[in-house]
């Protein structure tokens, strides 16, 4: 008999790529929710990488009891994984008979872009045997959703990373020195920017504003810039918020000399392991000392900190709103959508509404740096504008560093052109 039961009724739910505060809340409400229902509820431990090896023992059962606590903790109760691409093709058909095998009916898969690409390929193959329904989560909030909600998880990361930095900037202040913080966020700079707003940073850097090709030598020189701002109004120490994203345009050639890439499970090279903030105050170092200017700079990443942090009430409530939403769509029926809050009500998102025709894979929610989110955000960083390369401003720097002021304006003028 198949782990489902009778009536080949189970609900089954699924976690997959890195870890978001909310998961638990997800888990568990779906499961109580289904269980009231009167459907039987498995989860799937370790992800989709088990159901790859025709590993049905990985299907275990949910009870009200074993998650009616789980919803304010971090982590994920069902554990999470990625998979390396080749093995997703070559090994698709043995993923498709686990969940035949384990008896599924309805399927929950909680995750961001790789794991909606999952759940839409599954409903697709599925051809009605399976309902499949995902639930949005990514700290990098970089899933396009209606009225621009957030992504569960996103509010938590952006909150514990706020505590983070605010702490950070106390100590750069007490002991007069620069931080470079590098945050999360591979292909947007939605927590970099929120963190840098709410905790008062310096500055904050996003790949967003940058043209495809960067070098290391510019992203440099603007942190050199805000230095010697805050220098010449007597400030000697800052805190700059670095979105990780911005090595994806860096050439990798370039990049991989400085620092040794690795790969994750789906052969993407994994920023958050690339000290970006130790590559660039080397170059920033650089550039101050040849000028006569030393000063203490210091390097942190912060992000697996945040991604399975307890989730602050915001997402324990937004999380239950989503479990109990996905359970009530697939057991009327639905399937082949993305369960999202807009304005107030639950409502699917068809997965066809959701990629990129051209290129087939999931549409991704950048940050938009014409909004006027981003221009109030730009308005509080201190870094060089075009009005500082003239008059007094631009005398105090250039003395700073010992330049005359035609000097300065070469050397540094190319950033604002």
């Amino acid at each position: 008999m198949p782990v489902g039961g009778k009536d080949n009724d189970t609900v089954g739910i699924i976690v997959g790529g890195g870890p978001a505060p909310g998961i638990n809340g997800v888990i568990s409400a779906a499961t109580i929710e289904a269980i009231n229902e009167g459907k039987r509820v498995v989860g799937i431990m370790g992800g989709f990488k088990p159901l790859f090896e025709g590993n049905t023992e990985s299907a275990v059962p949910l009870t009200i009891e074993k998650v009616s606590t789980i919803h304010a903790q971090g982590g994920s109760l069902l554990r999470t994984s990625r998979e390396y691409p080749d093995k997703v093709k070559q090994k698709f058909r043995v993923l498709m008979d686990s969940l035949m095998k384990i008896g599924i009916k309805h399927l929950i898969t909680i995750g961001g872009e790789g794991t909606l690409f999952m759940a839409n390929w599954i409903e697709r193959e599925a051809r009605g045997s399976i309902n499949v329904a995902h639930v949005p989560k990514t700290i990098d909030n970089d899933i396009p959703l209606p009225g621009s909600a957030s992504t569960f998880g996103y509010q938590t990361a952006r909150h514990w990373g706020v505590k983070i930095v605010a702490n950070v900037i106390k100590d750069a202040k007490a002991a007069g020195r620069w931080y470079f913080i590098t945050t999360m966020g591979r292909h947007a700079g939605h927590l970099a920017l929120g963190i840098g707003k709410a905790a008062g940073a310096t500055l904050t850097l996003i790949s967003e504003e940058f043209e495809e090709k960067l070098s290391l030598k510019k992203v440099a020189d603007i942190l050199t810039g805000a230095i010697i701002k805050r220098l010449a109004y007597g400030k000697d120490f800052g805190v700059a918020i670095l979105a990780e994203g911005m090595a994806e345009k860096f050439d990798l050639s370039e990049l991989s000399r400085f620092e040794q890439l690795e790969k994750d499970e789906t052969g993407r090279v994994r920023l958050s392991e690339i000290q970006l903030g130790r590559i660039l105050k080397n170059f920033v170092k650089q550039t101050l000392e040849s000028m006569g200017i030393t000063i203490t700079i210091v390097d942190k990443n912060i992000g697996y900190e945040l991604r399975a942090a307890d989730p602050i009430p915001y997402d324990v409530e937004y999380t239950r709103d989503l479990g109990f939403g996905v359970i009530r769509y697939l057991l009327r029926g639905g399937t082949g959508a993305m369960i999202v809050f807009d304005e107030g009500r639950l409502r699917p998102i068809p997965f066809v509404e959701m990629f990129d025709f051209t290129t087939g894979k999931v549409k991704v929610k950048t940050v938009d740096i014409s909004s006027e989110t981003y221009m109030v955000g730009r308005k509080y960083m201190i870094r060089l504008e075009k009005d500082d390369l003239q008059g007094a401003t631009l005398d105090r720097m250039a003395g700073v560093v010992n330049l005359s002021p035609e000097e300065f304006v070469r050397r540094f003028g190319y950033l604002l052109q």
